[in-house]
């Protein structure tokens, strides 16, 4: 089960209609999603809708309007699992109990698979397998929510983000016990209304504010009494993906309390000092999540940063991310939208920064195009370290067979090695990665507190660590 998306809630303490609330957060959470969305209410059969919040939006805004509720969840899809169909499409209902909303990746589901009368759940979305044991575990516990959600939570081994409201308007929102995946909440003034989401950028575009982030192993309910929090952690290791704050994360975000802007902006820094000695003209970023980067870099090092790659914004797919297409032809498409500025790179040595190289698909069309327009030279310095495993905790790069800096040398190759073998796998002049120790103190968490496991293909943190006794806050 692999969900790399979004989810949003919202509920109003004044009964306002939260549903422009969640559609606008959705928006603000489209990076993490761009194949599907969906809302839904206690009242009404969860509305779901294929490609973009803003697409065909005349037609999903006359069901919205009927929709008017003080309560509701939603999530944006990215699948690396489960297919494009409109079936998978989340928020689930659950036997009309309840609805359910999932960011993240359960690794092993067969314990929840067989029910207690012996049958075996009909899989046809991992997220809606994981809802029906939490309803089996419910009826167990005679609906003790914070019960049952523990006792869940014990046999869920991954990374995962869960929102819940259930029939009676009330919203559960918990994160696992190592925080993988980000988690949040805010209010909004205006209709005095709790959110949930993935990221705070979301609360920036709605004008509300970033309260705090949801606790590792934590469990929070909202309803007309406000926000009620439980704890199952005994204070494992965190392992915060160190993905979020380079790649996936929009960079307004700010994440258990680290701006991922600023942390992007200092891995810049950082790869100027470790490798000083590249020099070249100018200094370019690969649109957009590097942005932030090539800045830190061209403060640090002196050479003036331009703008040498262009989306194309008013295409249909100027907006997508290439990285999370489901699809090889997507991403390729993708990637012919990006345009060179000639007049910045023609006969110039380049230095461009990315983020991360993962498959070499871009790198190597970004490479081709700058070539083409008269780029002298063309060197890559990228923020994150080699990725030369598989990621099992939702981000879609699921074999070693995908992985550029493992196809061309392995798994146990040295800096150095990779750093050539793949500068001539994507044509580059040079290529450099950035390393452990300065990508986390970038981030400002030790590198014990952040999962690398697809750089280090360690993968113990994924393990299931049993909760200690539910306690009130």
């Amino acid at each position: 089960m692999k969900e790399k998306c979004g989810i949003f809630a919202a509920f109003s303490q004044s009964n306002a209609d939260i549903i422009p609330l969640i559609a606008i957060g959705l928006r603000g959470l489209q990076h993490r999603g761009q194949e599907a969305w969906g809302i839904a209410t206690s009242t009404m059969y969860p509305f779901k809708q294929t490609g973009l919040v803003s697409d065909n939006l005349e037609q999903s805004a006359l069901v919205l309007e009927q929709m008017k509720n003080s309560a509701a969840i939603g999530h944006v899809r990215y699948s690396t699992a489960g297919g494009s169909s409109i079936k998978n499409v989340q928020p689930f209902s659950i036997d009309r109990k309840f609805c359910i909303a999932h960011n993240g990746t359960i690794c092993d589901l067969n314990s929840l698979i067989e029910t207690s009368h012996g049958k075996t759940a009909r899989r046809i979305n991992d997220t809606s397998i994981v809802g029906k044991k939490l309803l089996f575990i419910l009826k167990q516990n005679k609906f003790d929510w914070f019960k049952s959600i523990e006792l869940l939570c014990e046999e869920l081994v991954g990374a995962y983000c869960f929102v819940i409201l259930t029939s009676n308007k009330e919203i559960y929102a918990f994160r696992d016990t190592r925080g993988f995946r980000p988690l949040c909440i805010g209010w909004h003034k205006k209709s005095k209304s709790y959110l949930i989401s993935s990221e705070s950028c979301a609360f920036s575009m709605l004008g509300a504010e970033l309260i705090r982030d949801i606790k590792p192993g934590e469990i929070v309910k909202i309803n007309k009494n406000g926000i009620e929090s439980r704890s199952f952690s005994r204070g494992e290791r965190t392992a915060h993906c160190s993905f979020e704050y380079i790649y996936f994360s929009h960079p307004s975000s700010v994440i258990d309390k680290t701006s991922v802007y600023d942390a992007r902006r200092k891995l810049g820094i950082s790869l100027a000092e470790l490798y000083s000695d590249i020099k070249g003209d100018v200094v370019i970023p690969v649109p957009d999540s590097a942005r932030p980067a090539a800045l830190g870099f061209s403060e640090k090092s002196g050479i003036p940063m331009v703008e040498g790659l262009m989306k194309d914004r008013y295409g249909k797919r100027g907006s997508l991310r290439s990285f999370i297409q489901p699809k090889y032809k997507e991403r390729l498409k993708i990637n012919r939208w990006i345009i060179p500025v000639r007049s910045t790179v023609e006969g110039k040595n380049v230095i461009v920064i990315d983020d991360s190289i993962v498959r070499g698909i871009s790198s190597k069309a970004i490479v081709k195009t700058l070539r083409q327009v008269g780029a002298k030279t063309v060197k890559i310095l990228v923020t994150f370290p080699p990725i030369r495993h598989p990621c099992r905790a939702g981000i879609d790069f699921p074999t070693h067979d995908e992985l550029i800096a493992y196809k061309t040398t392995g798994k146990n190759a040295d800096i150095a090695t990779i750093n050539n073998k793949v500068g001539k796998s994507v044509n580059a002049d040079f290529v450099g990665y950035n390393n452990v120790d300065l990508l986390s103190k970038a981030i400002g968490k030790k590198p014990s507190e952040l999962c690398l496991s697809c750089h280090t293909g360690e993968y113990a943190v994924l393990n299931r660590n049993l909760p200690r006794k539910i306690q009130s806050k």
